[in-house]
């Protein structure tokens, strides 16, 4: 019997069954993200105007991005360090928190928004 079966205390046919579970999680997985994609395309296709729309999402996405990039700091702390950080990788972690608190303002700004408008109307 496999030693980490017995690690975490499985029976023989549990042990067995993991393998074949995973692979046939792997396989639902790449099925489910073909028809994701798979979909989408054929959507976009139907209706190019949506691709336009999902650009412009992106770019601002991406503009967003450059502007907390720009706003995020560099600087190593001691515990950075010591996990083997580099500068780069800090600022990307700064950039991603700053975008991420961006967001959520705005998603709230706008959850905001649309409450006062329903309630106006």
């Amino acid at each position: 019997m496999d030693p980490q079966c017995v690690k975490f205390h499985l029976s023989e046919a549990g042990c067995n069954a993991i393998s074949p579970g995973l692979y046939l999680g792997y396989i639902l997985m790449a099925l489910a993200l073909a028809a994701a994609i798979g979909l989408s395309l054929m959507n976009t296709l139907k209706n190019p105007n949506v691709l336009i729309k999902s650009g412009i999402s992106i770019g601002v996405l991406i503009l967003l991005f450059a502007i907390s990039y720009g706003i995020a700091d560099s600087n190593l702390s001691a515990i950075a360090k010591a996990q083997g950080q580099t500068e780069f990788s800090v600022k990307l972690i700064g950039a991603g928190l700053i975008m991420l608190y961006i967001a959520f303002f705005i998603s709230i700004a706008g959850l905001i928004y649309s409450e006062i408008n329903k309630a106006l109307k």
